[in-house]
């Protein structure tokens, strides 16, 4: 690499390290953040052929299909869709993730309480943290996005079971698992704005960002959507559409894109 291409890519790599230090002291430096106990008290809590909270429950069903045809384009196709077998590995865990998404949240939303909102979370971290090694893979450096894989699963795991156990002692506290989430949010448009990418299409990301930010708009605004439609659907059953939606637009992705030459 020649000096000023090395200085250009050290500027921006010390972008990207002032996020992530910025978003960690800012995470720090805020007050602890407790479970409000009416996350749970969703506006749609109808029961419809003996199910509770039924469309709640059943459009987490939109992520069943969504990661099995994932995992079916990861593996469908002979011929390498990465650069080195690798990269693969997290998309395998982000599309698996998903379908334990549909899974987890499905059964919080039968019982919704803090005991059952862990297995809701748990499986979303894996998507968060997987995404973004395979972003760092793909922008930053393949191998070290790939080593990081681990340790970042590790840490959205930690992230989710220091919430479970602060519950449990009466001091829960949401930032850790807060920073976990929407820190990939921000990380990842900041990577495809300032690194190249190596394969085709990347752009596509850009439908994913756009589609979770749909689903955390629908989420907080829960109750006006039931009202809206004449409380035929809320909010949060929505939520669960458009977050199905963005990891869809991951699929079409990664089926149709190349990998550029280095």
């Amino acid at each position: 690499m020649n000096p000023s291409r090395l200085s250009a890519f050290r500027f921006r790599i010390s972008m990207l390290m002032f996020l992530t230090f910025g978003v960690i002291v800012l995470a720090l430096l805020l007050p602890r953040i407790a479970q409000p106990e009416a996350y749970h008290a969703f506006a749609d809590q109808r029961t419809l052929f003996g199910i509770p909270n039924f469309w709640n429950v059943v459009s987490n069903g939109a992520f069943i299909p969504v990661g099995l045809a994932a995992l079916w384009v990861m593996f469908r196709d002979p011929q390498p869709r990465f650069h080195a077998p690798f990269e693969r590995w997290a998309y395998i865990v982000a599309f698996a993730g998903t379908l334990l998404v549909g899974l987890g949240s499905g059964y919080y939303h039968l019982h919704p309480d803090n005991r059952t909102l862990f297995w809701d979370r748990l499986p979303m971290t894996l998507v968060f943290m997987a995404l973004l090694s395979a972003v760092i893979a793909e922008r930053i450096h393949a191998k070290g996005g790939a080593l990081l894989l681990m340790p970042f699963l590790l840490l959205g795991i930690l992230s989710a079971e220091v919430w479970r156990r602060g519950e449990l002692t009466g001091v829960g506290d949401l930032r850790f698992y807060l920073l976990v989430q929407f820190y990939p949010m921000l990380a990842i448009p900041l990577m495809m704005a300032l690194f190249p990418a190596s394969y085709t299409r990347t752009r596509d990301m850009a439908w994913l960002v756009l589609w979770y930010a749909a689903a955390k708009a629908l989420e907080q605004w829960d109750a006006a959507v039931f009202r809206a439609t004449g409380g035929c659907m809320s909010g949060h059953a929505l939520k669960h559409v458009a977050a199905a939606l963005a990891v869809g637009a991951l699929v079409v992705m990664v089926a149709r894109r190349e990998p550029r030459t280095v």
